[in-house]
């Protein structure tokens, strides 16, 4: 009896001494983000020097959980942005470079700011007030993202915020004619990374000469780290139509039903399900995904979720939102494994995916669209937030 006493009394020391290891490693889980990083703080740094002499700084941004970003005042280019996985590690999730040559060399918008007009112009053209503006055709016969000096080749007059918030305030004057367009164009940008793991991106601009304008922000991500394709990730997108592309990617002008289509995103699926889908024109075109959903939003410039992207091994999930009417996703189709990205990692197809939140391409040619017209006295203003967590 003694003996069954003592043999129970060590069970139950045994049981309790497991018990607390086990709650112990449990709470150690659920706290390392907190306990990892607890500093927010913002870091300058000089990252190089531009051909003609400029100087060219990336700025560290860190917030309380322990998320990292690198930004960097040419381009407006993120460079590193990490994320935690459902274990709570922290990994770089966006496509890029190790230094700034590999930017300067060849880059597809890796990372960038990108205007005056992010996507496609047709013909390289607009007309505007009865007179015709000629752009730069810098993809087929078309205009693409702002054309050889855009936003994404420039230095930002930049400043850290001084509000208490972790963020940087990053200021361009496009002058008047630069790459085509009209007017003197004022854009400030700022980049504000929160605790709660999103990044805040506010858009203004003002002109001082009927123009127009179409600003977003061209990071490609891969929530795997870069492990694998992106084909896994699972993808919501808030909208009932997409705008169906001709042989150049310019919008017909229909709003097309996804309902029944491969682009139907409406409730998450995998990107893989039918970005191969042989049978369907608008695939075939784009060679994947490169098209411009037509959001679900019940009210002009409100803010609202516009897509997600969940990777099921690492738990990661990146929602995004906001008041723009329009995302163009991207799914790396022209990524061709000629780049050699950080960490000796070589892009291939399928490397990266973009949401580009945006209003719709060649807007300025197609009068049905929401409009893109900016004139004096008017500010121009949209938000777009990426916020991460796990499951």
């Amino acid at each position: 009896m003694n003996n069954f006493k003592k043999q129970s009394k060590l069970f139950l020391a045994g049981a309790l001494l497991m018990y607390t290891s086990i709650a112990c490693q449990s709470k150690k889980r659920e706290n390392t983000m907190e306990t990892t990083k607890t500093e927010a703080s913002i870091t300058k740094a000089p990252w190089g020097k531009l051909p003609d002499g400029q100087e060219v700084s990336l700025y560290t941004l860190k917030n309380a959980k322990g998320m990292e970003m690198k930004i960097s005042d040419y381009g407006g280019l993120i460079t590193h942005w990490t994320a935690p996985d459902k274990e709570g590690k922290y990994e770089d999730v966006v496509l890029g470079y190790d230094s700034l040559s590999g930017y300067l060399k060849s880059s597809p918008f890796f990372g960038a700011l990108v205007g005056r007009y992010g996507n496609r112009i047709a013909g390289a053209k607009f007309t505007l007030d009865g007179k015709t503006y000629n752009l730069l055709k810098n993809n087929g016969p078309n205009h693409l993202h702002g054309g050889k000096i855009g936003f994404d080749k420039v230095i930002w007059k930049t400043e850290e915020l001084k509000d208490g918030r972790i963020g940087l305030k990053l200021n361009h004057v496009s002058k008047d004619g630069d790459e085509g367009y009209p007017g003197n164009l004022n854009v400030e940008i700022t980049y504000v990374l929160t605790d709660d793991n999103a990044l805040e991106i506010n858009y203004t601009a003002t002109t001082d000469k009927a123009t127009v304008i179409n600003l977003t922000q061209h990071s490609y991500f891969n929530l795997t780290g870069g492990k694998t394709d992106h084909l896994g990730h699972e993808v919501m997108i808030n909208a009932d139509h997409f705008l169906p592309v001709d042989e150049t990617l310019i919008p017909t002008g229909e709003l097309k039903a996804v309902k029944g289509t491969v682009f139907d995103f409406t409730t998450p699926k995998a990107i893989g399900k039918g970005i191969n889908d042989s049978t369907d024109v608008q695939i075939v075109r784009g060679k994947g995904y490169d098209h411009c959903w037509v959001l679900n939003q019940p009210k002009k410039d409100e803010l609202i979720l516009a897509a997600s992207a969940y990777e099921p091994t690492s738990g990661r999930l990146m929602e995004v939102s906001t008041t723009e009417p329009g995302v163009q996703f991207y799914t790396g189709n022209f990524l061709d494994g000629s780049i050699t990205g950080k960490n000796g990692v070589v892009y291939k197809k399928r490397s990266g995916f973009c949401f580009e939140t945006e209003h719709f391409p060649d807007s300025p040619n197609q009068t049905k669209f929401p409009t893109v017209v900016l004139r004096p006295g008017e500010t121009y203003k949209t938000t777009t937030i990426y916020k991460f967590s796990s499951k």
